[in-house]
């Protein structure tokens, strides 16, 4: 065993390194305070986080829907909140400034999440076509044969 006082947080290192003395002085770089740059970085962050949720609050107005197309409204509205999410997470969460180990979580997670993904896919792609008549008559129609299934009966019949 050492000859180094063991504390709750583990051993005290001095000012003089681990073979110096034990004087029950805490280094300088073992104390946890986090200074990552003052208040001033976590106000950007607001600010940015404040001016993404205007950005998707703007989707929903009558120019935004005049000017651009479902698709480029829910890619904006992804990209933002993909873009909002990474934020919170790197400033808030303090991940910017961990050590390298977050990889080891985040890494596996990530691969885990795009394989269930383009595994799922051709699934839910192909969940009406070995479906029973019971399950799809339960089943929402497609659009052109809703639009048919709507028309008046004089207006299906007309040569």
């Amino acid at each position: 065993m050492s000859d180094q006082p063991v504390h709750a947080h583990g051993p005290v290192v001095t000012e003089g390194g681990p073979m110096a003395p034990s004087h029950g002085i805490p280094a300088a770089h073992d104390v946890h305070e986090h200074e990552h740059g003052g208040i001033a970085k976590y106000i950007y962050v607001f600010i940015a986080l404040c001016f993404l949720t205007t950005l998707s609050f703007l989707t929903y107005s009558d120019w935004w829907r005049a000017n651009f197309t479902p698709t480029e409204s829910r890619m904006l509205m992804m990209a933002v909140s993909c873009s909002k999410a990474l934020l919170v997470i790197l400033f808030f969460m303090h991940i910017l400034w961990e050590a390298n180990w977050k990889f080891v979580l985040t890494i596996p997670a990530a691969l885990m999440s795009m394989f269930l993904i383009l595994m799922l896919v051709p699934d839910i792609g192909n969940r009406g076509r070995y479906a029973s008549e019971e399950r799809k008559h339960q089943m929402a129609a497609p659009k052109e044969e809703k639009a048919k299934s709507t028309q008046p009966a004089s207006a299906k019949h007309e040569p």
